[in-house]
């Protein structure tokens, strides 16, 4: 019988926050970290406002200036800034601020097959990520895992947008159709890259159905890197 397996991408480039380790906790902490901070170097801010209130005043802010989606950090700078101009605080002070949550930020756990599944990648494939998001790889200690790392507050454009997909490919040297997308988000990430001209992969941890609600048909499904491993390995014919 015709082997009718297709060779090995060339790439395969990965989502970050929500792909790679759990994100909603360590935001929480980082916000808990940076309020204590507030209390002690900035307490007019810290008595005026509280943490649910200073995310309320980055939601109010973000609908009235969209572009701040391309780089949260800055959405959230802004809101200190604008929180330590309205209890009288020295604006001086943000920037330490800013630097008290990135550093809690970047304090993220990889999810246990994340390490493993890399270091089988990186000898077979180029790798590389594409994130809406502002983790710092060589902060959290992965940047030597991947090859390139195309982030939208750098690049200036988002997801779902195929530019951003392009960028990652041509920083690899590769096309998109020589590319695998892996990450979580069904529209962001399966969806945004079959349109760029990617193939998708939606890992999917938590056994959700929502490709089924928006209609979107990934190249496969995976709960971890063994499976997407093994996708590659029953897909693909082994490099000549």
């Amino acid at each position: 019988m015709m082997n009718t397996r297709r060779a090995w991408p060339k790439a395969i480039l990965f989502d970050l926050d929500d792909t790679l380790w759990p994100i909603a906790p360590v935001i929480l902490q980082a916000e808990e970290s940076l309020f204590a901070w507030l209390r002690e170097h900035a307490p007019r801010v810290a008595e005026r406002f509280t943490i649910d209130t200073l995310r309320q005043a980055r939601l109010e802010l973000l609908a009235r200036k969209p572009e701040f989606h391309l780089d949260l950090g800055k959405l959230r700078q802004a809101g200190l800034l604008a929180a330590f101009q309205e209890a009288g605080e020295d604006a001086a002070k943000v920037e330490h601020a800013m630097a008290q949550f990135f550093a809690a930020r970047n304090a993220v756990v990889p999810y246990d097959d994340v390490l493993p599944g890399l270091l089988r990648l990186k000898n077979r494939v180029l790798v590389g990520s594409i994130s809406n998001g502002n983790a710092d790889l060589r902060t959290i200690g992965l940047s030597h895992h991947f090859k390139v790392s195309v982030a939208a507050h750098q690049l200036g454009v988002a997801k779902p947008d195929a530019a951003i997909f392009h960028a990652g490919c041509r920083a690899l040297g590769v096309a998109p159709e020589e590319a695998v997308y892996v990450g979580d988000d069904v529209l962001l990430d399966v969806q945004g890259a079959q349109r760029a001209g990617l193939r998708a992969v939606w890992l999917n941890r938590t056994g959700s159905a929502a490709h089924l609600e928006h209609a979107v048909a990934p190249d496969a499904i995976v709960a971890d890197f063994d499976e997407l491993i093994g996708w590659l390995q029953r897909e693909h014919a082994e490099h000549a």
